[in-house]
């Protein structure tokens, strides 16, 4: 399968998600607050982040199954149009 996104646009992901993880997490560290606030709002962060990450993959396998589906269907109907002969007389 050819791949549909371009390598500038990879980097373009990986940096704004390690950049925006990265300011978020140096931001709770140097809120005025308690350890056991930082240590809540961290916890959320990695709960978000993972959860993410499980949400992307649960709707690319959905997505993979679908078109894996659609490809047995279609070559299902090709298989029976090209061993359909419109010319040929029954009971002959």
């Amino acid at each position: 399968m050819q791949s549909r996104t371009t390598a500038a646009y990879y980097v373009q992901a990986v940096l704004s998600f390690a950049i925006s993880g990265g300011a978020l997490a140096v931001g709770i560290a140097y809120l005025p607050v308690g350890a056991w606030t930082r240590a809540f709002l961290g916890i959320g962060l990695l709960y978000t982040v993972t959860s993410s990450f499980t949400l992307a993959k649960v709707i690319r396998d959905r997505q993979e199954s679908t078109e894996i589906v659609t490809r047995v269907d279609q070559a299902r109907l090709e298989k029976l149009l090209a061993e359909h002969d419109p010319f040929k007389v029954e009971g002959i």
